[in-house]
């Protein structure tokens, strides 16, 4: 994946994805940022998306959020503690999470976990997930 040359705007992301998503998209950014302080780089997205919007500090990624047309997504990557941690609490996430956890590919570094969110409803489990990955770092 290679940088931007230029960062979208508000106006690129609403024609890229479309009002209601774009909006998914913020308030999914709002959430990260309220709890998380991270460095946040955009590059393209390769093949399947446009653009790649990453958080992460001390070079170790937080999660994803990747848009194509009519299409956001959230990526998350746990590895094997975090699977462990998933799995002893997964009771605790909605139907959804568990079947996209459970048909997602196990890799050598960890299950990839892509969400195409057209609504709120799992961003209560995503911060749980995130939780997964890192204590919240901003007050």
């Amino acid at each position: 994946m290679s940088m931007l040359d230029k960062i979208p705007n508000a106006e690129e992301m609403t024609a890229l994805v479309g009002q209601s998503l774009y909006a998914i998209w913020n308030k999914l950014c709002a959430l990260i940022d309220e709890k998380y302080d991270m460095e946040c780089l955009w590059n393209k997205g390769g093949k399947a998306w446009t653009y790649e919007y990453k958080y992460r500090r001390g070079g170790k990624t937080l999660c994803a959020l990747y848009a194509r047309e009519n299409c956001v997504g959230f990526m998350i990557i746990l590895g094997k503690d975090e699977r462990l941690k998933f799995d002893t609490d997964r009771n605790s996430y909605s139907k959804e999470v568990q079947k996209i956890y459970d048909e997602t590919k196990t890799y050598h570094d960890g299950k990839w976990l892509m969400f195409e969110p057209t609504d709120t409803i799992l961003f209560n489990d995503f911060v749980k997930l995130l939780g997964i990955k890192r204590k919240p770092n901003r007050k």
